[in-house]
């Protein structure tokens, strides 16, 4: 008889890249799955029956569950608590437990005694390794592999186990690591600083499993898709290619650092993809902040912060950003700075976040050597690090200030506007492009967006109470149909509408308080 596993990935807090309050307007449970659910199961050999479970979408039967011989959990650090919880519900039951991810990688001896392994970093090779020892009885605590993944043997993900109907976004996780050295980051604590990169093969095997999947979205996951530039180049015109094959069924956006404004030909290559925003990693605009951190690549090439932003946007790619606040150079000066930088570079949608400290980074080791982190790693109004400049309540209310005035239904769409109602901003060009060779191909598509776009606008307008909201994004609809008649544009507007709603509401309910969960 098989034995069986359970694969888990607990429920998040709500976060403004979550869209958790956008989510019933489009008619999901959550934004996108966790790739590495899909990944376990595909890496478990035949002689085990693998259920997954994604909290996130449906609730977790402790019951009928504790009866797996194996039950596992993966998770990221704004999960831990939800982590806790589970384990500790589990382990109450005398469940075998296991526990891996970004989180267990970087606080290893965060569960102590609830669980029974742990791995630590990546586990294509860890994970067929432990199941083959448990079922010998040899297995041993803590599992870490000895050299980092070779993604060209990772196999296809098992997108077939998920019920993808249940998600606004699919993942594609073509790389890992990044050869940059921000101080902040975890990203080259628990995947290194040499890219790795999947084969051509491996990536359209994926693409052919996701459009079997059904979806139409899909987030490139790697945290720096360009960072082996050289080794990418080949594979996004391998996509181009599949994607032109098959009538451009994706539409992708994707991580980057922000030298991408410095090699036009990678920016085509992301729009022949059908890449439609990027997200890159800003930071700040105080350039004493960004050398402090080792940010070297947005100080390196051409033109400013904000020329920068703007060079990428004019060839048809949206820019997200991730902006921090509470460097040690900062001020509270740069509160004002990062909404006037947003605003001007028109950045729809640009989180901002305190700097806090994640264990095994380099500046948790520098600020544990200087006294500067909270006892015990506990966050105080949001975050672990003591700032230099102004103290941590300062950091918060301004960090708040930021996020409200971002966040407020003039100054977001004013931004959108002075994006999208840009004749000169051609977002989905390789889409067009096609369209005009394929007419009928082009029609289908009209036919389909209306539909989704009617009962779209009927989900926002019907089941949003706030009768400001509404007037405002119905008086956005109507502008934006008006100036540029488009329906790809029009579907953008509605979803610039769900995204704020579900910005107000994050913003109402977890940002009165003293403390936010940050890392």
């Amino acid at each position: 008889m098989k034995k069986r596993i359970v694969i888990i990935n607990p429920k998040f807090e709500a976060s403004y890249w979550g869209l958790e309050y956008a989510m019933p307007l489009l008619g999901k449970r959550a934004n996108l799955p966790t790739a590495c659910l899909p990944l376990l199961a595909a890496l478990t050999p035949p002689e085990f029956d693998v259920e997954l479970v994604d909290e996130n979408v449906e609730e977790l039967d402790f019951q009928r569950l504790a009866s797996a011989d194996i039950v596992a959990l993966t998770g990221m650090s704004v999960q831990r608590h939800r982590m806790r919880e589970i384990l500790g519900e589990f382990r109450q039951r005398g469940s075998f437990l296991v526990v891996g991810g970004p989180w267990a990688t970087v606080r290893e001896d965060y569960f102590g005694e609830l669980v029974d392994v742990v791995f630590v970093g990546e586990a294509e090779v860890t994970w067929p390794q432990f199941l083959s020892d448990w079922i010998s009885g040899t297995h041993v605590q803590r599992y870490e592999q000895a050299h980092k993944t070779d993604m060209t043997t990772v196999p296809t993900p098992r997108l077939d186990m998920l019920d993808t109907r249940q998600y606004a976004f699919g993942s594609l996780q073509i790389s890992r690591g990044c050869p940059f050295q921000c101080e902040f980051c975890d990203i080259i604590v628990t995947f290194g600083r040499r890219p790795r990169l999947k084969s051509v093969s491996q990536v359209i095997h994926e693409l052919d499993a996701m459009r079997r999947a059904k979806l139409q979205i899909a987030f490139i996951v790697d945290d720096n898709l360009i960072g082996n530039k050289s080794a990418i180049k080949p594979i996004l015109r391998e996509i181009a290619s599949w994607q032109g094959e098959h009538g451009f069924p994706f539409s992708f956006f994707a991580e980057a650092s922000l030298d991408l404004a410095d090699d036009d030909e990678m920016i085509a290559l992301l729009i022949q993809c059908n890449v439609q925003a990027v997200f890159v990693g800003i930071e700040t605009t105080n350039l004493a902040a960004l050398r402090e951190t080792k940010k070297f690549q947005n100080l390196r090439g051409g033109g400013t912060l904000l020329e920068k932003v703007e060079r990428i946007q004019k060839q048809g790619l949206e820019v997200w950003s991730g902006m921090m606040l509470g460097f040690d150079s900062d001020t509270p000066e740069v509160f004002s700075a990062q909404v006037e930088f947003v605003s001007s570079a028109r950045i729809i949608h640009a989180m901002c976040g305190m700097l806090s400290a994640i264990p095994k980074t380099p500046l948790y080791e520098r600020l544990k050597a200087e006294n500067r982190l909270n006892p015990g790693d506990e966050l105080t109004y949001g975050t672990n690090v003591v700032p230099k400049q102004m103290t941590q309540e300062q950091l918060y209310a301004g960090y708040k200030e930021v996020m409200l005035e971002l966040s407020s239904a003039d100054n977001y769409f004013d931004r959108v506007d002075s994006l999208f109602l840009d004749p000169e901003f051609v977002f989905n060009q390789s889409q067009r492009q096609y369209w005009q060779r394929h007419p009928l191909q082009r029609l289908s598509y009209e036919v389909r967006m209306w539909v989704i776009c009617l009962v779209l606008k009927r989900r926002i307008l019907s089941r949003i109470e706030d009768s400001h909201l509404q007037k405002k994004y119905r008086k956005q609809l109507r502008q934006a149909w008006r100036r540029r008649p488009d329906i790809s544009v029009y579907f953008v507007y509605l979803l610039k509408c769900a995204i704020h709603f579900h910005y107000t509401q994050f913003n109402s309910r977890h940002l009165q308080g003293s403390v936010v969960n940050t890392f």
